[in-house]
């Protein structure tokens, strides 16, 4: 069977063979017409994560795509950003490298040319932080302003997200700058508040992100179990190992972050949380939920059922300690490693891994809203949820086709089909949203900021205690978001019986 692609003016033919328990198919991705990959299986998983593995910004590979080595480059300064601000709240870094306890001081004659006085700000802790993010988000909001309602990659405009490096990083720099020029008095009061208010508007977003992968994972895989055993076992296993990921979890909560002689708060909230996961579960079954969703099942229960999980857990490991005196002793309990009589440092392993998990959480919200938003439209949000899968498949969050927004139904082409270059130029389109793009990180580094300097308790906030001690305001924020989720889920199996 021979295939034939088109790739830019030029015809690109592959010859797929098949075989018994084999087929390989070839597609053409959104991201123009340059953009022809193989889609095996590997493909198909590969294309739900951050960016698409399999493509390298190397000009000797067909698969390269402008727009995917754009969407990279966005993502290692947003990663370089991120770490600076690391470095810049750790006191342990600024004692050993500059050796200053109480952090850097700006130079004081640039100080008094600046600000007419010697009262500088600090280029440390949390108002470096502050001052970093300031500019990476006003980096990436400018953009966003600047590409809405583009759609084309031929666009001029579309070269503002993919060229001027140089530009754009001298660009960043400036705006880092500035931010660090302006005291502290006019920066904190209303930068604070601003990024209090981004950082709750990435947190939901990333609950409906969640639950839309989820949904769809579901729906789409209890497609093809309908018609083939094969995609069952699939779906048995997948939710078989989600359960077993988030018991695994529960137990290990229980051992570290409880102990018999206190930790009362998290032993009311882990078995709360449990018994959300176990009411998410027998309402994804009940027969009324299934006579009017037929999508629910327990594989998208047992999805968010692990995530409830794990912001259970870095709810617990952003609270503070509990102290108690026991046979004269103080004694520091409710997190790992405390729970010994002798003294204990606190653990990092649990600081590395809950940083680890969160900062995936943002890449994956960053880069998938931005493809949603492009082929759903503006209310995505609504749309992901009633998308109809023609066939299974394992690329099940990476939908092929949409109806159009004036209600014209819109069908995929054959991949046989051939079309010719002209009409291959005319129906080019992003393959993911460069606005909703920049948009999302300029959230995702409101929300990077108030995470790393404690939310509402800023003042003080240092990189060793934000994951190992942390403070209540962090530990009731990551506590509502929980329950956000639950009550997203919750309306999602709802919301057919209105």
């Amino acid at each position: 069977m021979d295939l034939h692609l088109t790739s830019g003016p030029q015809m690109i033919s592959a010859e797929v063979v098949t075989g018994r328990g084999t087929t390989l198919s070839l597609a053409q991705q959104h991201s123009g017409a340059s953009d022809v990959v193989v889609k095996t299986p590997f493909n198909q998983v590969s294309c739900c994560g951050p960016v698409s593995w399999t493509s390298r910004c190397h000009s000797r590979l067909p698969s390269l795509s402008e727009s995917t080595c754009s969407r990279l480059l966005y993502i290692l300064l947003h990663v370089g950003a991120s770490a600076i601000c690391c470095l810049l709240l750790s006191r342990t870094v600024v004692e050993r490298v500059w050796g200053k306890a109480h952090g850097i001081q700006m130079p004081s004659v640039l100080c008094a040319h600046l600000f007419g006085s010697s009262d500088c700000p600090v280029l440390s802790g949390s108002g470096a932080v502050y001052r970093v993010c300031a500019g990476t988000a006003t980096f990436h909001l400018l953009q966003a302003v600047l590409l809405v309602r583009l759609h084309s990659p031929t666009s001029p405009r579309a070269q503002l997200h993919n060229s001027f490096w140089s530009l754009k990083l001298l660009f960043l720099l400036g705006l880092c700058a500035v931010a660090f020029c302006i005291p502290d008095e006019h920066l904190f009061p209303a930068w604070h508040y601003i990024g209090i208010c981004g950082g709750f508007i990435f947190i939901l977003l990333q609950l409906v992100l969640i639950t839309a992968f989820a949904h769809s994972w579901n729906k789409n895989w209890q497609t093809g179990a309908a018609q083939d055993c094969n995609w069952f076992l699939g779906v048995l296993l997948a939710t078989l190992g989600f359960y077993s990921i988030a018991g695994v979890g529960a137990v290990l909560l229980f051992h570290h972050y409880t102990h018999p002689d206190g930790c009362l708060l998290n032993k009311m909230l882990l078995s709360l949380h449990l018994c959300f996961c176990g009411l998410l579960s027998l309402l994804s079954i009940a027969p009324c939920i299934r006579l009017k969703h037929p999508n629910s099942g327990l594989l998208q229960a047992s999805v968010i059922s692990c995530y409830i999980m794990y912001l259970t857990f870095s709810a617990l490991s952003s609270r503070p300690p509990d102290t108690i005196t026991f046979q004269g002793q103080n004694r520091t309990l409710c997190l790992p490693g405390q729970n010994k009589p002798e003294p204990q440092t606190p653990a990092t392993s649990a600081a590395v891994l809950s940083a680890g998990i969160m900062y995936t959480c943002v890449l994956f919200a960053c880069n998938e809203a931005s493809y949603l938003a492009e082929l759903f439209g503006p209310l995505w949000i609504i749309k992901v949820y009633n998308y109809e899968f023609q066939k299974p498949s394992l690329c099940f969050c990476c939908p092929k086709t949409v109806e159009p927004e004036d209600g014209q139904s819109s069908r995929a082409r054959p991949a046989d089909q051939e079309t010719s270059p002209a009409a291959q130029v005319q129906s080019q389109h992003l393959s993911y949203s460069y606005s909703a793009f920049h948009f999302t990180f300029f959230l995702a580094s409101l929300y990077v900021m108030v995470t790393l300097t404690n939310w509402f308790s800023y003042e003080g906030a240092e990189l060793e205690k934000t994951f190992t001690k942390g403070s209540w305001a962090t530990f009731w924020v990551k506590v509502a978001s929980c329950w956000a989720c639950v009550l997203l889920y919750l309306g999602l199996l709802l919301a057919p019986l209105c």
